[in-house]
Parts: C-alpha cells; structure tokens; sequence
C-alpha cells in the first residue's frame, strides 16, 4: 500500500523518515514516562527528586559554568531537540510538505486552530476561577506532541492511509513552530541585552558563513554552542538558540549529482579486483574519495536531521520524559484544580475541534483542499490525536509556571488530556480502518 501510494504522490522523503523514527520513539516516551511515574511514587521517590538537583559544572581555565541535572537536560539536551525541529521546518519549507501554499495550507491551518482553540479554553476557566500565577499556562496546552501521536497511529500500522499520517506530521511541524514563537514572545524572562547582542551577532556572522558558502558543520557547531552560551545568559531561552541555528544552517549541496555520478562512471573495475576479497590500495583511496564527495553532493540540513533523528528520538526524549514527568500523588501538588482541567479540556476539546474547524473552513472558502480518499470523520480522528501534547506541553508548563504545585498540576493536566486523546483518537481510527479479515480456506 505504501510502495504503491508513493508512486502516485509526491511525499517528502524527511516525512517517510519522520513517520519511521517517530512511531518508536513515542513508544519509548510511554515508557519513560510510565518509568517516572512508579519511580516518583515509590518508595524511592526521594531518590528521583534529588537525582536531577545535582549540580553538574564545566571549567575552561577561570571559565566555570554550573547548572543542575534538570536544566542540562531542559535547557542543554532539549536545544538539540530545538535544533533538529528547526532543521526539519527549514526543510519541509524549502522542499517538502510545506514548500507550496497548496500543501502547507491544510495543516497550517489546522495547526493554528489546534493553537488557538486550546488557548482561548485555557484563559476562559482560569480567568474566571483561576489565581494570576494560573493564568499563565495559556501556552501549555497548545502544543502537539508529534512522536507519541506518531507511536499511537503506528499501532494500527498500514490500515491508516498515508495521507492521513502526513497531515497530522505537517500539523505537528508548523506546531512546534507556533510553540517556538510562544515561547520566545511570551515565556522569555528579562533581558541582558549585551548577552543578546553577542549572541545575534555570532549568528548574523553565520549568516554572512552561509552567502559565502561556508560549509565547516563543526566549526558551525562550535558557534552554536557559543551562541547558546549567550542566549541561556541573555534571559531568551536557550533553545530558541537550536531553532537560530537551525535556520541558518546551509541547506544547499556544493556538489551537483551529476558531477557525482560522473566520478561514479569514471571507476574501471577489472575481473581481478571483482573476484579479490580485499580492495587494492588505488580502489581504496578512489572509494575514501568518493565518500568525501557523498557528504558534499548532500544537503547539510537534511544530512544532519537524519544523523539527529535517532539521538533525539531514542534518547534526548526519552530523558526528558524520566526527567519532566515524576509527579508524586500525595493529594497537595499532584491535586485537580483549574489548571488541570483547563489544559486537560484545551489538550482534548480544544484540539480536536480547533484543527477540524480551521481546516473545514479552509477548504469551505477554497484556500486548501482535502486529500484524496480522505473524508471529514477521518480528519476529526486525527486532531483528536493532536491532543497528544505531551513533550512540548511539559517543557512550556515548565517555563510558565515558577511555583512546584502549579508545575505539577499542570503535569497531571497534561497526562490525563494527553492518555484521554490517545486513547479516543485511536478507537475512532481503529473503527474507521478495520483490519483487512483474510479469508479462510
């Protein structure tokens, strides 16, 4: 079905990728999070907590820098989550999913009700009902968690159609760019402008590197770090640093295909070299060489994402799941108020009606078109998975709310809307692709 669905449209090759490293990446986050939560409620609950206090420094001659566990891991490991996001809209926009205004409408659309819907059910109980310090969290519960809705999805395996799979990437993608905004507008703490300028600067100087061609990913790296450095300093979150980064990061190749393949041709191979187990010295060299030119004939954005994939995936978000998702039951902060309902009401209503109105009605007034094959029920389906928010939900609660209890309420929001949308979202996916009976002999 999916050999046969490429042939006949034209799907990003990063979005294969996505789909593929995603779905078992959400797994892996249920398990973490399943890990953190038995670990913060056991016996040993003390244990966890103090496990992520410990303060880890690094020392450069006089230079001494020094975080806890916790913030190595939400604002160190968590920028190259940032960044490889970043590279994965750079791309998507440039030559995928979201290169044309007819492809990226649909989901651009969706995603912006999926953050508005979730926003305004937020500020509407708690500005009622709420305390200030609550009102906050408006930002928590417009993000979608794109490799636990991937890992649920993926568990129906091919019965859902491919089409549907990569709205819902789409959706995540421009997603996670209006989280990136919210974060940086809205949840920013005061400013040191001398750090923010030596930041900006280091990156308009990557920017000149790039008009000139440069193509030195480490050095390139080694910038970005130094960038980070600032941006942490600054008072602007220090992730926003891996999006910057991201987005300038050269994305076209130095070496035509053509001129690749050409070298490719030149090779003369005879039947000795072909029957020998080992190669001779010259066709050793001649293969170094043409490795060199791989990496060259290759974009850098779209070689670094999928050298990323898996370190993120498998392991940065599985952290931060151990790391962010420990809350203790003991009815003081893991307690229902208004912050848990609204963002477990703004994660599971306002997602799901907010991506299926915005993208109703940008079909309704011709700005974009449903798939083929893909019926209203189905996209209904799937915004009821974009209330799957967890990863970005837990890292913006973190940022807005200061005090442990108001943390830890806004967690136990985001688990219950989060588990309530997966669960609907995949018994009405379920109901609607039933699994293909074989028919017995």
């Amino acid at each position: 079905m999916l050999k046969r669905f490429l042939r006949t449209e034209v799907i990003s090759k990063g979005i294969i990728d996505t789909l593929k490293s995603s779905a078992l990446g959400g797994i892996l986050l249920i398990l973490f999070t399943i890990i953190a939560l038995v670990w913060a409620n056991s016996e040993w609950k003390d244990s966890y907590h103090h496990l992520w206090e410990i303060p880890i420094g690094i020392e450069v001659g006089s230079f001494f820098f020094e975080m806890h566990l916790l913030h190595w891991i939400n604002d160190g490991l968590m920028a190259v989550f940032f960044y490889m996001v970043g590279l994965e809209i750079k791309r998507e926009i440039k030559a995928g999913e979201l290169s044309s205004f007819k492809k990226a409408t649909l989901p651009a659309l969706g995603a912006i009700g999926g953050m508005l819907l979730p926003a305004v059910i937020y500020t509407a109980i708690n500005s009622g009902f709420g305390t200030p310090e609550a009102a906050r969290g408006w930002g928590v519960p417009m993000a979608t968690d794109i490799a636990f809705s991937l890992g649920i999805i993926s568990l129906l395996g091919k019965r859902v159609p491919l089409a549907l799979k990569v709205f819902l990437v789409a959706l995540a993608i421009v997603d996670d760019l209006g989280a990136i905004l919210v974060i940086a507008i809205f949840y920013t703490s005061e400013l040191n402008f001398q750090y923010l300028f030596a930041g900006l600067s280091l990156l308009a100087f990557l920017w000149i590197l790039d008009l000139l061609k440069f193509r030195k990913i480490p050095i390139i790296h080694v910038i970005g770090i130094i960038v980070w450095y600032c941006f942490y300093q600054s008072g602007v979150h220090a992730t926003i640093a891996g999006v910057l980064l991201a987005f300038l990061t050269p994305i076209k190749r130095e070496l035509d295909i053509r001129v690749f393949h050409k070298k490719i041709l030149e090779m003369e191979i005879d039947e000795e070299a072909v029957k020998a187990d080992t190669l001779t010295h010259h066709h050793l060299e001649y293969f170094r060489a043409l490795r060199r030119q791989l990496k060259r004939v290759q974009s850098p954005v779209q070689r670094l994402e999928h050298d990323l994939h898996n370190t993120v995936n498998y392991l940065i978000m599985p952290i931060f799941a151990l790391a962010n998702a420990g809350v203790t039951f003991n009815g003081g902060s893991g307690a229902v108020s208004t912050v848990t309902v609204a963002i477990a009401l703004g994660l599971f209503l306002g997602k799901a009606f907010g991506i299926t109105f915005m993208s109703w009605a940008g079909v309704k007034i011709g700005l974009a078109e449903l798939p083929p094959g893909i019926r209203w029920k189905n996209i209904f389906a799937v915004a009821v998975l974009g209330g799957l928010g967890f990863t970005m939900a837990i890292f913006v609660a973190n940022l807005a709310f200061g005090i442990p209890v108001l943390l830890d309420q806004a967690k136990v929001g985001i688990f219950l809307g989060s588990i309530v949308s997966g669960l609907v979202g995949y018994l009405m996916l379920k109901s609607m692709f039933p699994a293909v009976q074989s028919k017995s002999k």
